[in-house]
């Protein structure tokens, strides 16, 4: 999803950072989906998008967007969208960089295809590449990392822990 950035309002918005994950934006990671800024009457409404239901960190976001707004002189109105939900493909190149530069694998691509119904098995093997060697040869150590969206990883090569972020 790509939100057009035409005033500084928005693009201070669009520059606001994840707070699990501070070294990706909300608008890198995906998450900021509309900011709507109203310049005569002083309002913006800014759409946001979990990344998954129950994110805690969607109240600090929410707090800081109306932050940034009150800092410019504007009241906000953030909004919530669940539908439709949030996916890693929404995440942008740049966002998917700089998790790689901080030590985190970036999530592939959601699996093609996958919407309601049944569960695909596949006896293919889950091959995530360590941010710091580059070593294919990695280990799922937990499914849940420092957060939900991330799964604990150690590199059988370089012998380092790493968070995954988590293909959704």
């Amino acid at each position: 999803m790509a939100v057009a950035v035409d005033s500084a309002l928005a693009q201070a918005i669009s520059r606001i950072p994840d707070p699990e994950v501070p070294v990706i934006t909300i608008a890198e990671l995906g998450i900021l989906r509309d900011v709507e800024v109203d310049e005569e009457a002083h309002t913006v409404v800014v759409t946001i998008t979990p990344t998954y239901s129950g994110c805690p960190a969607m109240e600090a976001i929410a707090s800081r967007i109306a932050f940034e707004a009150h800092q410019q002189g504007y009241a906000a109105d953030v909004r919530t969208q669940l539908s439709p939900a949030w996916t890693t493909d929404w995440m942008t190149d740049e966002g998917r960089a700089a998790l790689q530069r901080f030590g985190i694998a970036p999530p592939g691509p959601a699996a093609a295809g996958e919407s309601r119904g049944p569960v695909a098995v596949s006896l293919s093997r889950h091959v995530v590449a360590c941010p710091r060697c580059g070593s294919t040869d990695t280990t799922e150590i937990a499914h849940f990392g420092s957060t939900a969206c991330k799964a604990l990883r150690r590199c059988n090569a370089c012998l380092e822990p790493f968070d995954e972020f988590k293909a959704i």
